[in-house]
């Protein structure tokens, strides 16, 4: 719905006249006092608007209807009612049917769209819901205070972010059973979509604090605190141009390496175990174009799970350990168990073995501490079973990202910045669904979610 400049300046010109008798009176009032005067005004207009278009939509009125049931509906009487808009309380007023032997009554332009009395509108809902996702349901309350300039409860903040939340696990539940009907299967190799010609996918994990069991129906005992919430993100990569590189980027040239960047990030997340995962990653895998894409490059850490997995769903695909992570492993041994006196030097040493791809002598040098350290011990057996995923000289000359950042931030805009504030407990489905909502707004899919809350209200 668009209007032109022309239809709409004669109501400005309106308005600016009502404004400008208003400054009369108050000839000293500051630009935000006026600014707020004219948000009033206009939600004001607002609300008197949407409920004169509600109550005028309806162009004719049936004197009975088809009930669910099976039986007719007989017009009552032209009903009031109220829903809570982007513009606050609206009034209007439907047709009501009722006298099914049901005992069912109908509003046929409240299912038209998806109106409810005492509810909120999709609209509104998609705000609330963007809030949630962003901050801790009670500052998203007072928050929202400030932008619509009435209040929803925390609850409304709450139920609607969980919602959308939800819908997104619904899209995902459709991915993954589509991901195993053979007629969806058959319809892609008729139908190829493009596919992009290196893509990437990343693995990862951040745990978040479980409240006691009550209403949550895990079975897992009430004294776990912690989950884990598995995060993925399918993604490609693209080099960052000279004029937009940082010092990060040009010491990263300096060393070798092509300056690259994430792009097309979508990012999916569940609090599961790693078989229950795996579902999501084969569904969202083919959402990404992953079987069709000439390469698959997956850069993860060392957590076995990851790897498990990928070597099943994705047996061709490349597999890089993230250089951070290896390269940390080298910088914990120096810090703990290297002598002070030539730390650094054995650290500059290894770090340049490990760049090279020089895994036999990172190896040895790991074991050469192990007597000295259980931890060293450890890091001789990671770099050793990961040895053929840090091939870090060959995966730069063929220009392969060897860092996991994007998963990585995914996990801190999903778990830490959203799910691990100070004081927060969760219980899972309530964890789960406000990861999902927040991952799909992070991801470009939050226009899809609004398209599917257009007619499911809830209560305020």
């Amino acid at each position: 719905m668009e209007f032109s400049t022309e239809e709409l300046r004669p109501i400005a010109e309106k308005f600016a006249q009502v404004i400008q008798q208003g400054l009369a009176e108050q000839p000293d009032a500051p630009i935000r006092a006026i600014e707020t005067g004219m948000r009033q005004w206009l939600q004001s207009l607002g609300q008197l608007t949407l409920g004169l278009v509600l109550s005028q939509t309806e162009a004719q009125v049936s004197r009975t209807l088809p009930c669910g049931c099976g039986g007719r509906l007989q017009y009552q009487r032209r009903r009031e009612a109220q829903v809570l808009s982007v513009f606050g309380p609206v009034h209007y007023a439907r047709s009501y049917y009722a006298g099914c032997a049901c005992g069912q009554g109908q509003a046929p332009l409240d299912e038209r769209f998806g109106l409810a009395p005492g509810q909120v509108t999709a609209g509104l809902a998609a705000l609330v819901a963007l809030a949630g996702v962003e901050l801790a349901f009670e500052h998203s309350r007072r928050w929202l205070a400030q932008f619509l300039l009435f209040t929803v409860s925390e609850n409304t903040v709450r139920k609607e972010t969980e919602y959308f939340g939800q819908l997104q696990a619904e899209r995902e539940h459709r991915q993954k059973e589509a991901s195993h009907e053979a007629a969806y299967l058959q319809a892609r190799l008729r139908e190829p979509q493009p596919a992009p010609p290196r893509l990437y996918g990343s693995l990862d994990g951040a745990h978040v604090r479980i409240a006691e069991r009550g209403r949550d129906p895990d079975p897992r005992p009430a004294t776990e605190k912690w989950r884990e919430m598995k995060v993925g993100c399918w993604y490609t990569v693209a080099a960052v141009p000279r004029s937009w590189q940082r010092p990060r980027h040009r010491q990263k040239a300096a060393l070798g390496h092509q300056a690259l960047q994430a792009k097309e990030m979508h990012y999916f997340c569940e609090i599961a175990e790693a078989d229950h995962f795996a579902a999501l990653l084969w569904a969202t895998g083919l959402q990404a174009q992953a079987e069709r894409a000439p390469e698959v490059v997956f850069v993860c850490d060392g957590a076995q799970w990851i790897w498990r997995l990928v070597e099943y769903y994705y047996p061709q695909a490349v597999q890089i350990v993230d250089w951070f992570h290896a390269e940390e492993r080298l910088q914990n041994l120096a810090r703990d168990v290297v002598d002070p006196d030539t730390a650094s030097d054995w650290l500059a040493s290894l770090r340049s073995a490990l760049w090279q791809g020089d895994l036999p002598t990172v190896i040895r040098a790991c074991e050469k501490l192990a007597p000295l350290s259980a931890t060293a011990t450890q890091a001789a057996t990671y770099f050793r079973n990961n040895a053929d995923r840090m091939q870090y000289d060959r995966f730069r000359a063929q220009g392969y990202m060897i860092g996991s950042g994007t998963v990585e931030s995914g996990c801190k805009q999903i778990v830490t910045q959203r799910l691990k504030r100070s004081g927060a407990q969760w219980h899972v489905p309530g964890a789960n669904q406000t990861a999902k909502a927040r991952a799909a707004w992070l991801s470009g899919h939050w226009d899809y979610l609004c398209a599917q809350r257009d007619a499911l209200p809830l209560a305020v």
